[in-house]
């Protein structure tokens, strides 16, 4: 397993996904990321715990599909992201939003 700083995980994490599906998990107090495939558990584990202060209690992850992108005559394919839903301890939370 390859050591990395956690300053570089930081960056490995791209952006917090908004749907009507995971807005229902917030209830729950399960959040959804998109981050770099390279990332295992305990690497996302620990970069989240060091980004947002929390103690995470579960990490599950998903490997998205390849998706085909069509541009005139050029095709190729999109970037390859992994969906995490981590879910925290229940004094614990993450702002997406500003109150104000």
């Amino acid at each position: 397993m390859v050591k990395r700083k956690l300053s570089s995980l930081i960056d490995l994490i791209k952006y917090p996904v908004t749907t009507p599906k995971t807005l229902l998990l917030l209830e729950n107090n399960q959040y959804t990321f998109m981050v770099d495939p390279k990332l295992n558990k305990f690497n996302i584990k620990k970069s989240i715990e060091f980004l947002f202060n929390v103690k995470v209690i579960k990490v599950n992850t998903c490997n998205l599909p390849k998706k085909k992108r069509r541009v005139g005559r050029f095709s190729g394919v999109r970037p390859r992201y992994k969906k995490v839903v981590v879910k925290l301890a229940n004094n614990d939370k993450i702002e997406l939003f500003s109150n104000s």
